[in-house]
């Protein structure tokens, strides 16, 4: 009879803990950035598949990682952050799991240009959604001549009137591209050279806005602006007429992988929202709304033709992945960016 009892109250505790158990499995932790999904994917892929969708957001991605690891990789099922981070998460943290690629029935949707890159050679860890490309947008109304690439910032017709973004490895890429080369030298004299182009270019700088610099050329604050691709892709929706240029020197460009966390709870709604996602018609659906460029091949044909220009990729190759660098390198970044930011005197809004 005591066993009985016994028996009975273990079962009662037992109970709030399967409950818990049953719940989360009904449920999928997405861990990412605001605004990364149209509402009405998230929707339907509950009711689809009866699994409600918990998005927690972060800022910056040194957060996520700080996060990431204070949970030892657990508690989250899904996260989606820039490609150098991943980087970390994969080959120093090891807080990433391989994907079951047999639950993904939709992997050959993907565009394998955005494959196999340095964070993932051999894509066990990672889906890509979305690439950022590094653009120019301009106003043919206020920019009289033309732009084409990285050297005509430096037109003195244009003084005070550029606006660019706050990634010093996209702006200080840009002078390397300028001067011919690559985004990852390691070498601290081009590096330096690329700081003396910068300083040339400083005059032309009226405002470094990470987030929002699309609302300056569309308010006329600036006539021409180097953008991130959502910032284009915003910034042509608002005012058609505007150009955006792939500049001629080449471009740099990132990638938002998502990955599971090796410990996550419900790893199997993980892949099964990847593998919603990726159907060529949602996937077109969740480009036009995120607004970077579509990395899954099978959607573009599903792409409005009012938005191909800024979310399908162009057929050129002339681009370049921005990827971790030395200290040695990277420290010789931050000196010459500081250098520029000081020379500019324009408004930095981050």
């Amino acid at each position: 009879m005591k066993k009985l009892k016994l028996l009975v109250f273990f079962a009662l505790l037992a109970l709030p803990l399967l409950s818990v158990f049953a719940q989360r499995n009904r449920e999928l932790y997405i861990y990412t950035w605001e605004e990364m999904f149209p509402q009405e994917i998230l929707d339907g892929f509950t009711r689809a598949t009866g699994i409600k969708v918990v998005l927690e957001t972060f800022v910056y991605n040194e957060d996520m990682l700080m996060e990431l690891e204070i949970k030892e990789g657990g508690y989250y099922d899904l996260v989606i952050a820039d490609d150098y981070i991943v980087d970390f998460v994969i080959s120093e943290d090891q807080l990433a799991r391989k994907l079951d690629k047999k639950k993904l029935t939709n992997l050959k949707n993907i565009n394998p240009v955005f494959q196999h890159q340095f964070y993932d050679p051999s894509d066990e860890y990672t889906i890509p959604y979305g690439a950022g490309v590094q653009t120019i947008v301009y106003d043919p109304s206020k920019i009289r001549s033309e732009v084409t690439g990285y050297g005509d910032l430096l037109n003195s017709a244009l003084q005070n009137n550029v606006g660019i973004i706050g990634n010093y490895r996209v702006i200080n890429g840009m002078a390397l591209k300028a001067l011919g080369k690559s985004y990852n030298t390691e070498n601290v004299a081009d590096i330096n050279a690329a700081g003396q182009w910068l300083q040339r270019f400083a005059g032309n700088v009226k405002v470094v806005d990470d987030e929002h610099l699309q609302q300056d050329i569309l308010n006329g604050n600036v006539g021409a602006a180097v953008v991130y691709t959502s910032m284009a892709t915003a910034a042509k929706a608002g005012k058609p007429n505007l150009k955006m240029v792939f500049p001629k020197e080449g471009i740099g460009f990132g990638i938002m992988p998502a990955f599971i966390p090796v410990k996550a709870p419900n790893s199997n709604a993980a892949h099964a929202f990847l593998d919603y996602i990726m159907d060529p018609r949602r996937g077109a659906q969740c480009f036009e709304y995120l607004g970077y460029y579509c990395t899954f091949k099978a959607s573009e044909q599903y792409i409005s033709e009012a938005n191909k220009e800024s979310l399908i990729l162009p057929g050129f190759r002339n681009f370049e992945m921005i990827e971790n660098l030395s200290q040695e390198a990277e420290d010789a970044h931050v000196r010459i960016w500081k250098a520029f930011l000081a020379a500019s005197k324009a408004e930095v809004r981050n």
